[in-house]
């Protein structure tokens, strides 16, 4: 017996070095000299350890699979596909405690695996299946490595992984059975686990990749890097890339890490996965029914390519700040060519090490221009990206505020120009044919500088400006009538305060007006959802601005009025979260969102968990196939229309 319980010993030491470690210490002959000993010794005495490695091989065939109650649920995570809605999240945390740490992982996609140990042993392996209960997939998981059998930690256990396979892996097998190749990664590893024969398991060489403690008996972990050191110091693997981040831009530029490195490693990713680090916060923020509040997935849906920095110049936005536009070579990225990227502030371009003749990773999401995620390689020429010291527009003297450079003169004239942009656009005061263009020049030939001077427009303001003939004057003029009457969340958005984005204006307009807000104290700002201090601070600002509340007043007086939206009760749409995407023959994008909010339901930018219909036109495209691969309904132009009575 002692020689059985040393040789079981000896060989899952060599089996950790070589499947988790990667870095094996001895040859495949030695270890299964040692294995056919140990095999030997357990059909003699009829005896097998409960951590021998012999258990691993794959037995016969089950006929079903058992159903197994997790101990703690295995809650799925919330999902964010927007910076808007990453920022949204952040900001929830903050409010719960605004020192809380985050961290950063791959999101792996796979099938999600809960392993069970009791006094120190092994007992199960199970699906998440709905969460609450899974299957059973014992025999199956017994075939893979990557885990111990035997461990430390003698209370009862439940560790959660990722069961993957590598796509060299998928590769090789699919060059073996040429006949029947696996379609993805993903698919085959679900498949590999969920597979009634264990021996179709092993032969398709799953691993599991280990991300998170879900129950312990006692002493539970007080932190998500408590969580990793545990598993691996108790010998289970895990992927190396873990950041511990203090701040959003830290966060934001792991996640783009992530996007970066993920074309380069061996195993199927689709996103990043943000953690509250301390499980006393997480306990603070609880769960909602379906979601941790304190976890988010940062998917990735965007298109991206590789081209080279030529030139950076300096734009400068509504608030005044510079934001970074490069000029890169043209490249092919979603069926357009690409000539220009975004970067954030001069404290983006050093974090992702972006140089002039540099190679760089470009993504496009969900905005026009594409952003430069981080540099790929530098050439011999590459020279670093100088910082501004002055406005390149009006030459005032920038002011260094954290990583982001100003312009403090609100007069100038890009700031104009972006602010009245802004202010026209589609998602807040929606007034069409104003485009960028058209303002920079009613603001050269008419003066036109702040909101409420676009209401005073008339058509002899538009004699002599070329190209305006009155078909296109009235179309204008009618427009801008028309954006008198907007939503109280529109008109919140579109005045342009710092850090009020689509998702908080949402949750501003429940005050009922804008003077409600504007007499907001900081704590009642800070009582919404999405507003964190320093959107709460630049709030308070804006109103206390003599120049700001001079203009609202101008506003009042040409006859704007916000209104706060109601769902039609019983409407046709009534509690749906719609994601239009395509074009619709009969309808503008405007149009059919204002019909669907009109008729009770809530309209989104992108699909997310959310979600509960998806209304697709001709040419949709990456938001439908999202839709479909997600289980949601999805709808035509003629039943879209039919469910409106038209």
């Amino acid at each position: 017996m002692d020689r059985m319980r040393e040789l079981c010993d000896i060989l899952n030491r060599w089996a950790y070095e070589y499947y988790v470690l990667d870095d094996p210490s001895v040859s495949d002959r030695e270890y299964d000299k040692l294995y056919d000993e140990l095999r030997e010794l357990e059909r003699e005495s009829g005896t097998v350890y409960p951590d021998s490695p012999t258990r691993r091989v794959g037995g016969e065939p089950i006929k079903a699979f058992g159903k197994h109650t997790h101990i703690a649920r295995l809650y799925s995570l919330d999902k964010a596909v927007t910076d808007d809605e990453l920022s949204a999240f952040f900001t929830r945390v903050r409010k719960a405690d605004p020192q809380a740490e985050f961290t950063v992982e791959y999101k792996f996609d796979g099938l999600t695996v809960c392993l069970t140990y009791e006094n120190g042993a092994f007992v199960r392996a199970t699906t998440r299946g709905n969460g609450t209960e899974g299957e059973d997939v014992t025999a199956q998981v017994l075939t893979i490595r990557s885990f111990p059998m035997k461990i430390s930690y003698t209370g009862t256990l439940e560790v959660r992984g990722e069961a993957v396979i590598r796509l060299s892996v998928l590769e090789e097998y699919n060059r073996a059975h040429p006949d029947e190749p696996l379609k993805n990664a993903r698919n085959a590893a679900a498949g590999a686990i969920r597979n009634l024969d264990p021996k179709v398991t092993q032969s398709r060489r799953p691993e599991i990749l280990f991300y998170d403690v879900n129950y312990m008996s006692s002493d539970m972990v007080p932190s998500q890097t408590a969580a990793m050191d545990f598993l691996r110091r108790e010998g289970f693997r895990t992927y190396p890339y873990f950041r511990v981040c203090r701040s959003y831009d830290e966060v934001k530029a792991a996640i783009d890490e992530i996007e970066i490195e993920r074309k380069k490693i061996d195993v199927l990713t689709d996103g990043a996965v943000v953690k509250v680090n301390e499980e006393s916060v997480r306990a603070a923020m609880g769960h909602t029914d379906k979601f941790p509040r304190w976890a988010i997935a940062f998917k990735f849906e965007a298109e991206e390519a590789e081209t080279t920095v030529e030139k950076v110049i300096w734009q400068v936005g509504r608030t005044g700040k510079l934001t970074p536009l490069a000029f890169v070579d043209p490249v092919d990225l979603g069926g357009a060519t690409v000539r220009r990227a975004t970067l954030n502030n001069y404290g983006d371009i050093l974090r992702k090490d972006v140089k002039l003749h540099s190679r760089v990773l470009i993504r496009r999401s969900n905005e026009v221009i594409p952003e430069i995620l981080g540099a790929v390689a530098h050439a011999e020429g590459s020279v670093p990206v100088e910082k501004p010291l002055v406005c390149p527009a009006c030459g005032s003297e920038v002011k260094e505020i954290g990583a982001n450079l100003f312009c403090p003169n609100r007069e100038c004239t890009p700031r104009v120009i972006a602010k009245l942009t802004h202010y026209c656009s589609k998602n807040a005061a929606d007034v069409e044919g104003l485009s960028e263009m058209t303002l920079s020049l009613l603001h050269e030939k008419r003066g036109v500088s702040r909101f409420s001077d676009l209401y005073r427009l008339t058509k002899e303001d538009f004699d002599g400006l070329e190209g305006f003939k009155e078909k296109k004057i009235d179309n204008i003029l009618s427009a801008i009538a028309n954006s008198k009457r907007i939503p109280l969340d529109r008109f919140i958005y579109a005045l342009g305060i710092e850090g009020i984005g689509r998702v908080a204006a949402r949750d501003l307009a429940e005050k009922g007006s804008v003077q409600a807000l504007s007499e907001c104290t900081f704590e009642e700002l800070l009582s919404f959802e999405n507003v964190g201090e320093i959107t709460a601070n630049a709030i308070l600002a804006y109103f206390a601005d003599e120049e700001n509340r001079a203009e609202l007043e101008r506003l009042k007086a040409a006859g704007v009025e916000p209104f706060v939206r109601k769902a039609a009760q019983g409407g046709a749409f009534s509690g749906e979260k719609v994601v239009l995407t395509g074009s619709l023959s009969s309808l503008s994008r405007t149009e059919a969102q204002k019909l669907v909010e009109d008729a009770g339901g809530v309209c989104q930018s992108a699909v997310t968990s959310a979600t509960t219909l998806v209304i697709a036109g001709e040419k949709a495209g990456s938001k439908l196939d999202k839709a479909k691969k997600a289980g949601i309904p999805v709808i035509g132009e003629e039943e879209f229309l039919l469910r409106l009575g038209r």
